[in-house]
């Protein structure tokens, strides 16, 4: 069986390693890796990949300028030729880009089963890219695995019943694996001089808070404002807006130590030993509670509700009280459910995979 797995952004990465390590334990699979290039900052994607042991791409193809529909286009266009030439029997996508989405539609006109990994995901805000993205991708799927039960449930919802199974999360699979290895590898608390929960861990990255002026101010306002001593790994489109809209020194040399992104196993280490995380992005909202570290979110939706109502995030979006609030009192201590699996996600899409699949 040849297996064509599509990735572009840096929580793909972390999906494809884990994924890719089990797909080597079964000798009568390929599997073939197409990069599109989507992040291209040396710090966001190729980290990622030496410290991962993560298979070098056989197709590279640095497709990361212009708009959506510029760089989804673009994406069209070169997998096409490439799957083509490759007559895979399946092609694996992963979550919510538009890597994707140009993976999942090239694939579906071609007539060939599309695997969409974290299937069933709704935020139900159409603003979002990602949700128009996840939606189109389940749609034109032919094997869904999703991360949770609730992600069952919503694709029925749409009508989605068929090769729809819940077989847990496999960042929680990455998780487990990776923050062994990290613990052993990782000087990042030594070096930035930090002491176990004695820090707020911040991240701010989505388009809804950095294209406005407005929301970035309201969010780093509220950082100042706490006085508590907040780690935030600077995204480039971060900083950049930042400067752009002359925030910048605004913000320097106070209670906030802006970094430079570090890789997965440095954020690995930085997320579980944090008081609190700050964040906007989906996938550490399920770290924190992989690691209990209460979640404040920086968005009015998500996609992981499972880990609000268990009561261990909370969102805020860019309100500056509710942020301030939750820096100081939102602590939470129920007991927490097992909603991502037990840590055997990628093994049983591999085995359904070979079952379905002939």
């Amino acid at each position: 069986m040849k297996i064509i797995t599509i990735i572009g952004a840096r929580p793909q990465f972390v999906k494809a390693a884990i994924l890719s390590s089990e797909i080597k334990n079964h000798k009568d699979v390929e599997e073939v890796l197409i990069h599109t290039g989507q992040h291209y900052d040396f710090e966001m994607s190729k980290l990622f990949f030496d410290e991962l042991d993560i298979p070098l791409a056989k197709y590279n193809l640095d497709i990361n300028q212009g708009n959506h529909a510029t760089q989804t286009g673009n994406m069209l266009i070169e997998l096409e030729n490439i799957i083509i030439d490759e007559k895979p029997d399946c092609i694996i996508v992963y979550g919510d880009t538009n890597s994707t989405l140009a993976g999942a539609l090239v694939g579906s006109k071609l007539q060939i089963p599309i695997i969409h990994v974290e299937a069933g995901c709704r935020s139900f805000d159409k603003e979002m890219p990602e949700e128009i993205n996840r939606i189109c991708t389940d749609h034109v799927s032919s094997i869904l695995f999703c991360s949770t039960q609730n992600g069952v449930s919503l694709l029925s919802k749409e009508g989605i019943v068929e090769n729809v199974y819940n077989v847990g999360d496999v960042m929680f699979d990455a998780v487990l694996k990776f923050v062994e290895i990290a613990e052993k590898k990782s000087k990042i608390l030594m070096k930035l001089g930090l002491g176990v929960k004695e820090y707020f861990l911040a991240t701010v990255h989505r388009a809804s808070n950095t294209d406005s002026k407005e929301n970035l101010e309201l969010i780093f306002d509220a950082f100042i404002e706490s006085n508590e001593l907040i780690v935030l790994p600077i995204h480039p489109r971060t900083r950049k807006k930042l400067e752009e809209f002359n925030l910048w020194d605004k913000y320097q040399d106070k209670n906030v130590n802006f970094i430079k992104p570090v890789g997965y196993l440095d954020m690995l280490i930085l997320e579980k030993n944090a008081h609190k995380i700050l964040t906007d992005s989906g996938g550490i909202q399920k770290e924190a509670y992989f690691f209990k570290v209460p979640c404040i979110t920086l968005r009015d939706t998500s996609e992981w509700v499972e880990t609000i109502e268990d009561g261990w995030n909370v969102l805020v979006h860019t309100d500056r009280e509710k942020i301030l609030s939750s820096i100081k009192s939102f602590n939470p201590c129920s007991e927490q459910k097992s909603y991502f699996g037990n840590g055997d996600a990628c093994k049983k899409i591999v085995e359904r995979i070979k079952k379905i699949i002939k």
